[in-house]
């Protein structure tokens, strides 16, 4: 055992090997009994590819993971910015048929094994164009339905929703005006259909500004005419108080869905609860056509449930009994699918990335099928999580998972504590997982411990937590991640003169104010972050968040104060400590701007710090290379701040 100061601890887990395993894959579904996923490409331009578990009798395996489409084919959607699920599958005629999202042009692809990808949908001038997202094939009718995103002018905000039928055949290749759509654009946003077993009904979820779907949504189901068209929709559950997530149609009809009207996401047929507990069934609906359940031709239900982690589990509906999938994943995200007695999901536990995991029903046999996890280098440098709840300021709970310095062959010399970094996650509506993640390994196997923190508003935790935040944006979310980071210090965990503050995306406003209004952190990494209120809510982002600062801040008529006062861009003087920021230049959901305007209030003000930019990313880091840089400029920094010798990693220019 060597002993080394705590930051230089020799490690095989470089930038490289974390930009290559990064992502996880996603949107699993059945073709036929194939299944297939997209799953992330960093060393590729950042793209997403869409892979199939083929039969292959003379595989060892019986079967092979195949990419459907090469290079630079990119299977995502970008309705809403954040996307959805951009592909759908069946077996038609005895073949695969597919029909994808391509993200260059945003159209829908028709594609059959062994021939080309062929246009289903138009370009439009337009804005941001025609977008598509969560389809649905309907072959018995030559079409397949889905959420079409059309924007009507060039702001972010000149853009409508609906239901629409796309033919299959090309016709509306060329030609708008024969898309077809289902219904009208009353509502800002819509999830796509889902057909009852007998194709005579259709439900989906639609709701308006300013609420997000956690806020409240509506419950939409509406009779399918002989023609394929929908009749007059009618609101069966929801509204602005009441949160539904998922709905789709049980073998007999019944119709289930995830509501939050008890203070917890459930489940729930026809209005009844089926398993109530203080637990999530479900969570925020960042993204279109995510899956927390999966109804079975039997009758039971595949549900992914839990408190702050997540279980996997098949549900008696007339009992309310659950019995759990046995394995070492703690997590399993929100894309099941389900086929006869199998259900398939993307799970991933403390010692294993995210993988394509199967459960089958009938003997509670669980495996991995795809993407299996390997491990890229000895587990031994894997950190070890450890599930922690803090006290915050007026007693109230704070979860977080804690991730120490860990090296098989290294220790600090006597004494000496660890800087540590604390984590705020993105969203503000979402939570940090205890799952292996090597960016986090990156620095834990070098001495420098991690804390992700679940602040006040993340979800996992029910309503009431979420709701902490409301109003209290750059309030709650920071004195929570400095109460967690000063016990910390206060237990002798973590180094108090050596603790830093990191986030993306909404993490980085947490990060950002966190350095401007308190003394705690040394230094910060904030990565495409909110800076200013007052800008990002009033036209400088895109449509989906638009006017969700009038439930994390208030109204900007109302409290226009409050949104110069809590903003970065307006504490610039306050601030300090050196700090990294990270910027994409196609982002348009926290766009450069923020940054700049930022950037220009520090002038002359002699502030260590560095601004990386990226062309060709947009809100989150895809590119290999990008990854590279922005990990190794992160650990440049704080070993320059905090005195740390960590070997090969190049230095940082810190600026003033």
């Amino acid at each position: 055992m060597q002993t080394l100061p705590y930051g230089s601890w020799p490690s095989p887990v470089d930038a490289a090997l974390v930009a290559a395993h990064g992502g996880r894959p996603e949107y699993v579904g059945f073709v036929g009994d194939e299944v297939w996923w997209t799953e992330p490409r960093p060393e590729e331009g950042g793209r997403r590819a869409l892979v199939r578990r083929r039969h292959e009798e003379s595989s060892p395996a019986g079967c092979v993971e195949e990419t459907v489409l090469p290079a630079p084919w990119n299977v995502r959607s970008r309705v809403i910015e954040y996307g959805g699920r951009p592909w759908t599958g069946t077996v038609w005629d005895g073949a695969p048929l597919v029909v994808f999202v391509n993200f260059a042009d945003q159209r829908l692809y028709r594609y059959e094994p062994g021939g080309e990808p062929r246009p289903l949908t138009p370009v439009s001038a337009v804005g941001g164009g025609l977008r598509w997202a969560d389809p649905l094939l309907r072959p018995e009718r030559g079409e397949v339905w889905c959420v079409l995103e059309e924007f009507t002018g060039d702001g972010p905000t000149d853009v409508r929703r609906l239901l629409a039928a796309v033919p299959l055949d090309g016709s509306a290749a060329g030609d708008r005006a024969a898309v077809r759509e289902l219904t009208d654009d009353r509502h800002r946003f819509v999830t796509g259909p889902r057909l009852s077993p007998d194709g005579r009904r259709a439900a989906w979820l639609a709701w308006d500004h300013p609420r997000m779907p956690w806020d409240g949504t509506e419950l939409k189901v509406a009779e399918v005419g002989e023609d394929g068209s929908l009749g007059a929709p009618r609101t069966a559950a929801g509204g602005p108080d009441e949160s539904i997530v998922q709905a789709d149609w049980a073998a007999d009809g019944s119709l289930l869905y995830v509501s939050d009207r008890s203070g917890w996401w459930n489940l729930y047929r026809d209005g009844t609860p089926l398993c109530p507990r203080e637990e999530e069934f479900g969570g925020p609906l960042w993204t279109l056509g995510r899956r927390w359940f999966a109804p079975l031709d039997n009758g039971l239900i595949a549900v992914v449930h839990g408190r702050g982690t997540t279980a996997l589990g098949i549900l008696d509906p007339e009992t309310g009994e659950i019995a759990d999938a046995a394995g070492p994943w703690t997590e399993f995200d929100a894309t099941l699918a389900a086929q006869g007695e199998h259900v398939v999901t993307v799970a991933a536990g403390p010692r294993s990335a995210h993988e394509i995991v199967e459960l089958d029903t009938r003997t509670g046999r669980t495996r991995v099928i795809g993407a299996a996890h390997d491990d890229p280098v000895d587990p031994a440098y894997y950190p070890e999580p450890q599930t922690r709840t803090f006290t915050g300021p007026d007693g109230r709970e704070i979860h977080a998972h804690l991730y120490p310095p860990h090296h098989p062959e290294c220790a600090a010399p006597d004494g000496e504590l660890p800087p540590y970094i604390v984590g705020a996650h993105g969203g503000p509506t979402g939570r940090a997982s205890s799952t292996l993640d090597l960016g986090i390994a990156y620095f834990t196997s070098r001495g420098i411990g991690v804390v992700q923190v679940d602040y006040g508003g993340s979800t996992g935790y029910g309503r009431e937590y979420r709701n902490r935040l409301r109003g209290q944006w750059g309030v709650v979310d920071v004195e929570d991640c400095a109460a967690v980071a000063l016990a910390l210090a206060e237990e002798g965990i973590a180094d108090r003169a050596r603790l830093a503050i990191r986030g993306g995306s909404a993490g980085g406003w947490t990060a950002a104010v966190s350095l401007t209004t308190t003394d705690v952190y040394a230094c910060g990494t904030i990565l495409y972050p909110v800076l200013d209120l007052t800008g990002w809510g009033s036209g400088e982002t895109h449509d989906f968040e638009s006017r969700y600062l009038e439930s994390l801040i208030g109204p900007l008529a109302e409290v226009p104060d409050r949104y110069a006062e809590r903003s970065p861009v307006e504490r610039a003087d306050r601030l300090t400590a050196p700090f990294l920021l990270l910027q994409g230049l196609d982002d348009v959901i926290c766009p450069p701007a923020q940054c700049e305007r930022f950037l220009a209030r520090l002038q002359g003000r002699g502030v260590p710090h560095a601004y990386l930019t990226f062309e060709g990313e947009g809100h989150g880091f895809r590119r290999a290379d990008t990854l590279v840089r922005a990990l190794e400029a992160e650990l440049s920094l704080y070993a320059q701040v905090f005195g740390l010798g960590p070997a090969g990693v190049p230095t940082l220019e810190l600026g003033t």
